[in-house]
């Protein structure tokens, strides 16, 4: 697989990443003294909507692992 194909993979993995991020910051508060979630509130979240954009980033994680595996394999 060319570099390009593989930059554009990449990127789309940083975009289902920044989906699922700003989808937990829309939803759940950041406490202020550390910016970590702050989850004692315990906010709900729609579970659908969580798995939805869970799966989209597994879901390109894993494709970009069985690129890399595919390019080692090559490489042998």
């Amino acid at each position: 697989m060319d570099k390009e194909s593989i930059m554009k993979e990449l990127k789309a993995y940083e975009a289902r990443r920044d989906e699922f991020y700003r989808f937990l910051d829309e939803h759940i508060p950041h406490d202020a003294s550390t910016g970590l979630y702050d989850f004692r509130e315990k906010t709900m979240l729609d579970a659908e909507k969580v798995y939805e954009l869970f799966h989209k980033l597994d879901y390109q994680a894993r494709k970009i692992r069985g690129i890399v595996i595919n390019e080692i394999i090559e490489k042998q």
